[in-house]
C-alpha cells in the first residue's frame, strides 16, 4: 500500500514547490518539542504553504489523503498544544509563511495579519500608523497572530482591552476539509445564526487553520508610566487596584501581582537584574498607567496615585520609573518569571481564574493547602490579578529528579490545584489553552454537558479527528488506511 504521508508530501512538493515542504530532520527537530520542553513528538515533515489558497489546498490534500495535521505557529504554547505526536502519526502544518500585514487602516482602527505575523511585528506596524495593537505578551518576539487566535491568548493588557477575543473583528480560516472560511469583514451586526467566528478562536486548531484575522487597534498612547509597588499581601493589591480605578477610570492598564519567591528567582538566575526597591518585601505590583489625552502627563499622575497608597498605608514602599529605560526594567522582572523557574528545577505550572474578589484569599489559601499536603514544595502566584487569572506554580525542592518528581508529586499536586480551582467557581485554563497538558483535567473536572458539545462541535466539523489530534477534546480518529 502507498503511504499516505510520503504521497502527501510528494504532492505538495510537487504542487507548491521545495519551500512548501521541510523534511530535513535536523531543520524539524526544534518544532517537535514544546516550549517548556515537557512534550516532545515527532513528524516526518512539516508544510508550509505559503499562502491561504496553498493552505487550503494542503489541508484538502490531507484530508482525502487520512493524514493528520498539527497547526503550528510560533511554537510557544505552554499546555503542548503544538506538539505533534510521539507516534509520528500527524504532520506538522506550519504557518510562519503565511507573515503578510495585509493591511493597516488607522481611520478604521483595524489591521489584517495572517496568521504567521509575529506579535512583535505587528506592534511595529500599529505603531507607524499612529496605533497600536493592544495585547502584549512575553512571547511577542516570537508568538504568532494565528496561534493567539486560536488560543485566545491573554497577557498583561486584558485588564483594560480584554482577551484576544475582544480584539478580533475576523477571521478567515481553512476548514478540516480544505474548505475556506472568509469571515475578514468588521461587521459589527450580522445575525447569520452561530457566530462561527467565536467559535475559532480559542479552537487550539482543532477546527481548522486560522489564516489571517482583522484585529481591532486603539489610538497610540501618548504617555506612559510604570510603577513599583511593595505589598503585604494579595488582598492589598486588589484594594490598591480598586482605589487606582476609582481615580484614574481606563488608565490602568496593567496590573500584575510578583511574589517574592518569583522575584528572588529572577534575581538569581536572570543576568542585569536588580530590585526595584531597597529591601525584602512579601509581594510587589507592578503598574501601567497609560495617558489617551494630551492634558495629563503620565508619570506625575502615578506619582500621585503612588504616594495615596502609600499615605494611606495600603502599600510599604514605592518608585515609578524615570524614563523608558527603567520601566523596561521594571517589565523585564515580571516577563522572567517562567524562564528563572525554569532555570531553578522542575515546576508544575497553571494558568487558572476564580472571580476577582476572591482571588487574593484563593492564593494564599490554595498556596498553603499545597504546601502542607507536599512537604518541601514551594506554591506561589503571580500575574493579572485585576482579571482574576494569575500563574499558580508549584515549585520542586532543589535537587529533584525532574521526571521522577512530576510523576510522583507533581502530578498529585496539579490535581489538587485544579480540585480547588473548580471548589472556588473558576477555570482550569484561563489563557493558555488546554492543550495536551490539561486534555484529561478537563475531562476529569468538566460537566457531562460541556464535554457533549465540544465533542458534539469537534465531530460535527472534523469528523476524520485530523486537526491537531490529541489537543483540547478526546475524538477517537476516524482515518484512512495509510
Amino acid at each position: 500500500m502507498i503511504d499516505a504521508q510520503a504521497s502527501l508530501i510528494d504532492s505538495v512538493r510537487a504542487r507548491f514547490g521545495a519551500k512548501a515542504v521541510v523534511d530535513d530532520p535536523h531543520d524539524i527537530a526544534p518544532w517537535l518539542s514544546d516550549w517548556r520542553g515537557r512534550y516532545h513528538g515527532a513528524a516526518r515533515a512539516i508544510l508550509a504553504p505559503g499562502s491561504t489558497a496553498a493552505a487550503a489546498a494542503i489541508v484538502g490534500m490531507a484530508h482525502t489523503a487520512g493524514v493528520a495535521l498539527v497547526p503550528q505557529g510560533g511554537n510557544t504554547s505552554m499546555v503542548g498544544g503544538a506538539t505533534p505526536p510521539e507516534d509520528g502519526s500527524a504532520l506538522i502544518l506550519s504557518t510562519r509563511r503565511l507573515n503578510r500585514i495585509r493591511s493597516v487602516d488607522a481611520d478604521a482602527h483595524l489591521a489584517v495579519a495572517e496568521a504567521g505575523v509575529i506579535l512583535a511585528n505587528l506592534h511595529t506596524a500599529a505603531h507607524e500608523a499612529g496605533r497600536r495593537f493592544p495585547l502584549t505578551l512575553g512571547a511577542r518576539g516570537s508568538a504568532t497572530i494565528g496561534g493567539l487566535v486560536s488560543t485566545n491568548a491573554g497577557g498583561t493588557q486584558v485588564l483594560r482591552f480584554g482577551t484576544m477575543r475582544s480584539l478580533v473583528a475576523g477571521i478567515e480560516a481553512v476548514l478540516p476539509d480544505g474548505s475556506l472560511y472568509e469571515g475578514l469583514a468588521a461587521l459589527k451586526k450580522d445575525n447569520r445564526g452561530y457566530d462561527l467566528k467565536e467559535l475559532l478562536i480559542g479552537a487550539e486548531g482543532t477546527l481548522g487553520v486560522v489564516t489571517a484575522a482583522t484585529l481591532r487597534l486603539v489610538p497610540a498612547a501618548i504617555d506612559r508610566a510604570t510603577g513599583w509597588l511593595a505589598v503585604e499581601s494579595p488582598g492589598d493589591a486588589l484594594k490598591i487596584l480598586r482605589a487606582m480605578e476609582a481615580q484614574s477610570g481606563a488608565a490602568i492598564e496593567s496590573f500584575e501581582l510578583v511574589p517574592k519567591l518569583a522575584l528572588d528567582l529572577v534575581l538569581k538566575h536572570i543576568p542585569g537584574t536588580r530590585s526595584p526597591l531597597v529591601g525584602a518585601h512579601a509581594w510587589h505590583v507592578l503598574i501601567d498607567y497609560v495617558s489617551q489625552s494630551q492634558g495629563i502627563e503620565a508619570q506625575p499622575a502615578l506619582e500621585a496615585l503612588v504616594a495615596g497608597v502609600l499615605s494611606a498605608g495600603l502599600a510599604q514602599d514605592g518608585v515609578v520609573a524615570v524614563n523608558e529605560a527603567q520601566a523596561e526594567a521594571f517589565w523585564r522582572l515580571r516577563d522572567s518569571i517562567s524562564e528563572a523557574e525554569r532555570a531553578e528545577g522542575p515546576t508544575m505550572a497553571h494558568d487558572i481564574s476564580v472571580p476577582v474578589d476572591a482571588m487574593p484569599d484563593f492564593m494564599l489559601r490554595a498556596a498553603a493547602h499545597v504546601e502542607a499536603a507536599f512537604p518541601g514544595v514551594h506554591a506561589s502566584a503571580f500575574g493579572h490579578l485585576g482579571d482574576g487569572n494569575v500563574h499558580f506554580h508549584v515549585n520542586a525542592p532543589r535537587g529533584v529528579d525532574a521526571k521522577r518528581w512530576r510523576a510522583e508529586v507533581g502530578e498529585a499536586a496539579s490535581h489538587m490545584v485544579y480540585d480547588l480551582v473548580v471548589a472556588a467557581g473558576g477555570s482550569i485554563s484561563a489563557e493558555h489553552g488546554i492543550g495536551q497538558m490539561k486534555l484529561h483535567e478537563l475531562e476529569r473536572l468538566s460537566s457531562p454537558a460541556r464535554l457533549a458539545m465540544l465533542r458534539a462541535i469537534k465531530g460535527a466539523l472534523d469528523p476524520k479527528a485530523l486537526m491537531n489530534p490529541g489537543k483540547l477534546v478526546a475524538l477517537a480518529p476516524r482515518r484512512a488506511a495509510p
